[in-house]
């Protein structure tokens, strides 16, 4: 444990970061996974599951969570399982 002053507050703000990211990228993976989950039973909603899955994805990206190329790589692999 550190003994600086600035040096604990920043050990305390980058856990509540790490553990919010956390919470946020796995959000994100489930929403995926229940999306391709749908797609596998060819549920009726999996329109509504693509419209969660690629909103969580928006999300991570705009928290700096994944990068733009990965995020625009899963929602075009989402777009393609989706239309066929």
């Amino acid at each position: 444990m550190p003994q600086i002053k600035s040096a604990i507050k920043r050990v305390k703000t980058s856990a509540k970061a790490n553990e919010r990211n956390s919470a946020q990228r796995s959000a994100m993976r489930s929403a995926v996974k229940k999306f391709d989950a749908a797609v596998a039973n060819d549920d009726a909603n999996k329109q509504e599951l693509y419209q969660q899955a690629t909103r969580a994805i928006d999300m991570a990206k705009s928290k700096g969570l994944i990068k733009q190329n990965k995020a625009a790589r899963d929602k075009s692999r989402l777009a393609a399982k989706i239309n066929n």
